[in-house]
């Protein structure tokens, strides 16, 4: 006897479309930041150390990633639309008053 599987439920979430938690999303986000603002360092120290073109490049690049990095760690990733996990300040389903039984 072969067993059927049950269709596919429109509703349902897979997990590999399901969206990060917000916590997840502001630590990769911050990390994204931390890994930018480390290579501008670099950009800075570099500059300091070479000559030439390329002391002008690395200059640039220091003040150029600034820019680039707050505006990598303000994107949000896209969502799955009717996924999005709720948050701070989201309407939340709350239990009623429950009957007081003696």
């Amino acid at each position: 006897m072969a067993v059927r599987r049950r269709g596919h439920d429109a509703g349902a979430v897979r997990i590999t479309t399901a969206p990060e938690s917000p916590d997840q999303e502001l630590a990769h986000r911050q990390k994204r930041y931390v890994i930018s603002m480390s290579i501008r360092m670099l950009c800075f120290v570099g500059a300091i150390l070479v000559d030439g073109w390329l002391r002008w490049i690395l200059v640039a690049a220091a003040f150029v990633l600034p820019y680039v990095a707050v505006v990598m760690a303000n994107s949000a990733s896209p969502r799955v639309e009717g996924t999005t996990p709720l948050g701070p300040g989201l309407d939340r389903p709350e239990l009623g008053p429950g009957s007081r039984q003696s």
